[in-house]
């Protein structure tokens, strides 16, 4: 079975070779602030030969020109793939952080997405004219680096459908994942395109212990967290779960995480994570990589989690075991 992780811990290239001995197909890694994605994969992809993805960058602190260029430079120190996984964040990172107002996300995402793509697919001079974008006249850079969107909504699961190589869906129910997928299959038809060609590489939140509790409350923090912070997240898990959902949101937001957390049922944890004792949580994770749609499933361990249990997540979970 292929399964790719999420980079975790302060050691990105000693993660990232423990990873590829594991049998982990890929690393990816996020943003947010205090390091640069395209640095650390850049550091592994030196050190290693797995395949490197973003999981997420976001479409507005950086323009797509240099979305692809950053790509593109990861890609030449690596023999393996580079996957540039691009979303819109959040209001809160990309106006408080970022200084950019959070305008009119899905044409955001649509355009930043299509423009690298151009810029990468091609070594032809590239011309754009979006509502957003306007570039004129400038060589392609001819390197094989898909573009994934990270879409919640149906706004950004149509610009997924039309321009994007892969989806990357996060807090979306599993059940949830084959009909959240046919809008981006339905809209990949109606722009000519075939939507077998579009991966679908889901988050999986994921805890493994012994001690079941422990490894539930490691995602309980995780899920209030990702509820809490945006209502792109808490809508998707409101597709299931819409009373628990407003109840971790509104903890939330008023300062009370301990509620927050406490509104985070096993049926949530089940529903949106791989939890409990090493045999359950493969198996679980067996499941989710077999729904229909998915092509690969991506770990991802909570950053509320201890070290130590991010370490015993990622080698109970090792493809190699599976």
């Amino acid at each position: 079975m292929r399964a790719s992780v999420q980079l975790t811990g302060d050691d990105p290239v000693g993660f990232a070779e423990r990873a590829e001995d594991l049998g982990y197909r890929g690393v990816w890694t996020g943003e947010l602030w205090g390091t640069d994605a395209f640095v650390t994969l850049a550091r592994i992809a030196e050190r290693t030969d797995i395949d490197v993805g973003t999981s997420i960058v976001n479409a507005y602190s950086r323009s797509p020109a240099a979305l692809a260029g950053a790509a593109a430079s990861v890609s030449e120190a690596t023999s393996g793939q580079v996957t540039l996984g691009v979303g819109t964040s959040t209001e809160k990172a990309v106006e408080d952080l970022h200084g950019v107002e959070f305008a009119n996300p899905p044409r955001r995402l649509h355009e930043a997405i299509e423009l690298a793509r151009r810029f990468l697919e091609t070594d032809e001079r590239v011309s754009y004219d979006g509502e957003l974008f306007s570039v004129r006249d400038f060589r392609g850079l001819d390197a094989d680096v898909p573009v994934y969107a990270a879409a919640l909504g149906p706004a950004t699961r149509r610009a997924t459908g039309r321009v994007a190589d892969g989806w990357l869906p996060h807090n979306i129910p599993f059940e949830c994942l084959e009909p959240a997928f046919e809008l981006v299959a339905r809209t990949a038809r109606e722009a000519g395109r075939d939507p077998g060609d579009i991966d679908v590489v889901p988050y999986v939140p994921a805890a493994v212990s012994e001690d079941r509790a422990e490894a539930y409350d490691a995602l309980r923090g995780h899920l209030a967290y990702y509820v809490g912070s945006a209502d792109g997240y808490k809508n998707a898990v409101a597709q299931s779960f819409p009373d628990e959902a407003d109840a971790v949101a509104d903890a939330w937001r008023s300062g009370d995480r301990a509620a927050a957390r406490g509104h985070v049922s096993d049926e949530m944890v089940d529903a949106l994570g791989v939890a409990g004792t090493p045999d359950e949580a493969r198996e679980r994770l067996r499941e989710v990589a077999a729904i229909p749609v998915v092509d690969e499933p991506l770990v991802v361990t909570p950053s509320n989690a201890s070290a130590d249990l991010a370490e015993r997540t990622v080698a109970a979970l090792a493809p190699t075991d599976l």
